[in-house]
Formats: C-alpha cells, sequence, structure tokens
C-alpha cells in the first residue's frame, strides 16, 4: 500500500507575518515587564528614597515627638478628652488616617442636619454659649475627616473653658491662640489657621 505525502508550501508572505507577530508579542512582553519594574518598583523605591532623604521628618508621617514619645501628627487630627484641651473638627473616619473620608452626605440629606443640630447642642453646652455662637466648622467634618487646622474662630469660642479646666486666664490663653495661628501661605494662600495639636502642646509647655 503506498504511502501519500502531501506537502504544505507555506507563502514567504504568510512566514513574514508569523514572525511578525512573535516579534510583536515578545516586545509587548519586554515593555510589559519594563514598565512594572521600572514604574511599579524603582520609581516608587526611588520615590521614597529620595523622600526620607530630602523630607525625613514629613515622609514619616509628620510625628510630633517629646521626650522620646510620639504625641500625634502635623498633618492628622486627634480627638483630646481632658478639658483642658482645644477640640478639633469632628471627623467621619473616626480620626484613622487609614479610613480618611468625609461622611459624602448632601445638605439635604435630613441624617446631616439631625448630626449638626446634635452636635450644635454638645459643643454649646461643652462651650457654655447659645448655639447660633458656634461656629459651623466645629459640627461638621472635612472632606478627609482629618483636618488639623481650626479657624480662629473655631478656637476662640473654647479659650474661656479650657482657661477654666487650666486655671489660666482668658487673656493668657487668648494670648496663646494668636501665638500659635499660622497665617495665609506667601501671605495669600488659605486662611490663618491654627493647628490644634501644636497649640495644646504649647498649652502643656508652660507648665
Amino acid at each position: 500500500m503506498a504511502t501519500v505525502t502531501t506537502a504544505i508550501n507555506v507563502s514567504p508572505t504568510t512566514q513574514a507575518t508569523v514572525l511578525e507577530d512573535r516579534g510583536s508579542l515578545r516586545a509587548a512582553l519586554v515593555f510589559t515587564v519594563v514598565i512594572l519594574l521600572g514604574f511599579g518598583l524603582l520609581y516608587s523605591l526611588a520615590g521614597t528614597a529620595l523622600g526620607g532623604l530630602l523630607f525625613p521628618h514629613q515622609a514619616t508621617g509628620s510625628i510630633v515627638t517629646i521626650d522620646g514619645k510620639a504625641r500625634g501628627s502635623n498633618l492628622v487630627a486627634q480627638p483630646f478628652a481632658d478639658a483642658r484641651y482645644f477640640q478639633p473638627r469632628p471627623s467621619a473616619a473616626n480620626y484613622d488616617p487609614m479610613a480618611a473620608a468625609g461622611s459624602n452626605m448632601a445638605r439635604s440629606n435630613p441624617d446631616l442636619r439631625k448630626r449638626i443640630d446634635e452636635l450644635t447642642q454638645q459643643v454649646a453646652k461643652r462651650e457654655a454659649i447659645a448655639p447660633a455662637q458656634v461656629p459651623g466648622e466645629l459640627v461638621t467634618q472635612s472632606g478627609g475627616g482629618l483636618d488639623p487646622h481650626l479657624s480662629p474662630i473655631g478656637a476662640q469660642v473654647q479659650i474661656a473653658r479650657v482657661a477654666r479646666a487650666r486655671g489660666m486666664s482668658e487673656a493668657d490663653v487668648a494670648a496663646m491662640v494668636a501665638a500659635n495661628t499660622e497665617e495665609p501661605q506667601f501671605g495669600m494662600l488659605g486662611q490663618p489657621r491654627i493647628n490644634v495639636l501644636q497649640l495644646n502642646l504649647a498649652l502643656d509647655a508652660l507648665r
């Protein structure tokens, strides 16, 4: 029985196309590896190393350390339980930097209005002022929920309480507020503001 062998002739054009496809695939794979290693690893390592070299304090979270103990961060708000301290804005993230977020509630949301009304009453009672005198920033949350600053008005309504709790005169506490008020950057960017942590630490240092 004779065996019939059929020869398949591949045209030069087809061979060129196959080789071209293989070359394109190889180039795509090499490009992918370069991008992953270059931008996914080396760029991140270089950025981290450069940031730590040029801005060591900021790169580690702007942690404030006193007597070898971390007291907080200049960039992240934190609550203070004692009446001797100024209080920051409320936080939708519970002051957790790993969960930074706002409440994302619209002004028309009834839950938002209810929460603001309740907080207004609480702050008014805490500071012994009328509800109408409570600044909005003390009952509303920042977009990230971690704003470490207050406006001078937000701090001024707390002066009387802090002065009573510390046995200081209101004038002395007001002077500390003024001394810790940061002016707009370059004299024109932003508004005057007070870093709550720095103000509270400055008050503690008076002892």
